[in-house]
Parts: C-alpha cells; sequence; structure tokens
C-alpha cells in the first residue's frame, strides 16, 4: 500500500460565521427541536449490537437536518464535494470533501456533536458514516 492515503489529507474548512451570525429564526429553532435526533445520515444501512452505518448522498442545495452526535464514529466522503455546516456552538463553516478522505470523532463521556450539513456544490455529496457503539455514551434511540 502507498503513501498517498487520503485520510491523511487535512480537512479544508473556513469559519465563515460566529456568534450565530446570519442564523435564521427556522434554523435556531430546529436546533431546540432536533437537540437529540440521532438519524445522522439519510439512511440507516445496518445496525449491529457494535455499529451502525448511515448513508447520506445530498443533492446539490439539499442538507440533512441538525442531528446530535453521541457515538465515536467516522466518516467517509464518497464524492468530492463543498458543503456549509452549522455546529451547536454558533459556528458556521465551508468545508471541501476529497473523494475518499475520512475522519474519526470521538464523543466522551456526556458530550456531543449537534451540527446540521447542506450541499452547497454543484455535484451530489455523499457519505458512509459509521458509529461505534461500546463507548462511554449510550446510543440515541431512533
Amino acid at each position: 500500500m502507498g503513501n498517498d492515503s487520503r485520510s491523511d489529507l487535512p480537512l479544508d474548512s473556513t469559519v465563515v460565521a460566529e456568534g450565530y451570525a446570519r442564523w435564521s429564526p427556522p434554523l435556531k429553532q430546529e436546533f431546540i427541536d432536533n437537540a437529540h435526533n440521532g438519524r445522522i445520515g439519510q439512511s440507516l444501512v445496518k445496525e449491529t449490537d457494535s455499529l451502525r452505518i448511515w448513508e447520506t448522498h445530498l443533492q446539490p442545495g439539499e442538507r440533512i437536518p441538525v442531528h446530535r452526535h453521541v457515538l465515536d464514529y467516522f466518516w467517509i466522503a464518497l464524492t468530492d464535494g463543498r458543503a456549509r455546516q452549522h455546529s451547536g456552538d454558533g459556528t458556521t463553516h465551508e468545508i471541501s470533501y476529497v473523494r475518499g478522505q475520512t475522519r474519526h470523532f470521538c464523543c466522551p463521556e456526556g458530550q456531543y456533536h449537534l451540527h446540521d450539513l447542506k450541499n452547497i456544490g454543484d455535484e451530489v455529496l455523499s457519505f458512509l458514516t459509521i458509529e461505534t457503539k461500546g463507548g462511554p455514551n449510550e446510543p440515541i434511540q431512533l
């Protein structure tokens, strides 16, 4: 295997707003309403005692609603693309993805990551996301 792993590529992410700047009232309300939404992808492909595998294929302009990560997880970008993400801390990021790029995230006990994701590119933006059970937090019931 070569040394050109796409998982080593840095995530190209730019903060475009902070302090909830330019967030609409409906978006702010969605963060309240979906504070415990555990559907982190569009389709749950497989669930076992140890993991959940999600698939997401966002058309240009399409977004996945606000959702909460409580389990350790990683994602794999299946396509190149660009997205805008609003996060529960009030920041808005614009992110570029490269096909094959991966990232791993840990959710320490009692912590979580709350965000949405919108495809702001011109092509379909696709991911596989794998959550691993058995960590410090219980899975959110779907």
